[in-house]
């Protein structure tokens, strides 16, 4: 019987350069083959980057929340935008900051379902199902 062939070894070391590295590496007084290699291997695509740190800074809800504000303050009556400010948007409610208890209960007993149904209309009912007001 014949012995097995031997195992082929890779060398070690930096692999053999191309002409065109040996070229750059004379031009710039040093080889940087290594250093593109590796950023070579991390560079990705914008399209495959994007949509993650959008969602990691949550650009989607931020936006809504600076839309709620604008249609706010222009769609209700001044008085009431004077006194009450929007706080926050959490799965369909609207939280809403009012500066006094005496405007909170003007609000909440007199225009709470106006105001409700103005900003339903604006931006339906799925985006804003309640408005919780708080004295703050």
């Amino acid at each position: 019987m014949l012995p097995p062939p031997p195992r082929r070894v890779p060398p070690l070391g930096p692999r053999k350069m191309t002409p065109r590295q040996r070229v750059f590496a004379q031009w710039r007084g040093m080889d940087l083959a290594p250093l593109e290699q590796a950023q070579a291997q991390r560079a990705r695509p914008v399209s495959a980057v994007l949509p993650r740190v959008l969602s990691d800074l949550r650009i989607d809800r931020r936006r809504a929340e600076a839309e709620v504000l604008k249609v706010w303050n222009n769609l209700l009556d001044p008085a009431i935008v004077a006194h009450a400010q929007p706080t926050g948007l959490r799965k369909g409610t609207l939280f809403v900051a009012v500066d006094s208890s005496v405007w909170l209960s003007e609000i909440v007993r007199y225009r709470r379902k106006e105001i409700l149904d103005r900003l339903q209309h604006s931006f339906g009912r799925d985006f804003i199902a309640k408005i919780s007001f708080r004295v703050g």
